[in-house]
């Protein structure tokens, strides 16, 4: 079952729009017709089995792969992956898109703080004194006021991952995508993560989380979707899906990680 989240969350606007995306490697099609609306304040949880294709929908929707069709809106800003596109539409979407990674993706040779305010100077515009009030306003919200003239490597695999999400805040995105920000994490060390992304949600950050954390995915997402072989097959309210799920594949892959 596919429900539409406007059906139980009324009311609320539509931040994310994709249509028909597609997208192969050669001969291998990760992607087939996937289809998704996003609304305005809310978190949604993508889950499935790996190779589902989870990761590359986030992937094509910041554009850093190019789907071979289908459309991405992102806060008006609209990409058609089958006509050319300019520098200044690419720009304009990615800045309304944070992504944060599994692996944190910071400059090692450059501080904490600069981490953070270097690409609010080249994206933005702002000068070194505002990007630099801006990154220590973010790191002291989360938790991490004495890092910013530590270098990353000086820092645990949580600061970093945390350090990674105020770089990305700090471009002021309408949605963060955030790819298993905790799976290279030890357990403890990740809940420090989750305890940050779940403040995020409380203050009405659109998201978007590909997760295998499935206590998150139900506590914390209003909208869960649930993809297998480069599609959709289930997407709803998540308590509804973790206790009753309609679609097989869904059956099969929450008793497995949920009888770990």
């Amino acid at each position: 079952m596919i429900e539409n989240p406007q059906d139980r969350l009324p009311g609320r606007r539509e931040v994310v729009r994709v249509r028909n995306l597609a997208k192969s490697f050669g001969e291998n099609t990760v992607l087939s017709d996937v289809n998704l609306t996003v609304l305005e304040g809310t978190v949604t949880a993508m889950i499935g089995p790996s190779g589902a294709g989870k990761s590359t929908v986030l992937r094509c929707m910041n554009l850093l792969e190019r789907p071979d069709s289908g459309t991405i809106e992102i806060d008006g800003h609209v990409i058609d992956a089958e006509r050319r596109f300019s520098n200044r539409e690419l720009f304009a979407l990615r800045r309304s898109a944070g992504m944060v990674f599994q692996h944190f993706n910071l400059f090692p040779h450059m501080t904490v703080l600069r981490n953070v305010s270097l690409p609010q100077q080249r994206v933005l515009g702002r000068s070194k004194g505002e990007a630099d009030e801006r990154a220590m306003a973010l790191l002291t919200r989360m938790g991490l006021a004495d890092k910013g003239e530590q270098y990353p490597n000086r820092c645990s695999g949580g600061q970093q991952q945390r350090i990674a999400i105020a770089r990305a805040l700090a471009l002021d995105p309408k949605v963060m995508l955030f790819d298993e920000p905790t799976s290279a994490l030890d357990p403890e060390v990740g809940l420090e993560v989750l305890e940050v992304m779940k403040e995020l949600a409380a203050s009405g950050m659109t998201m978007i989380v590909v997760t295998h954390e499935m206590s998150f995915a139900r506590s914390v997402s209003e909208d869960l979707i649930v993809m297998a072989d480069g599609g959709i097959i289930e997407q709803g309210d998540p308590k509804r899906i973790m206790a009753e799920p309609s679609h097989p594949r869904t059956q099969e892959f929450l008793r497995a990680v949920l009888q770990r």
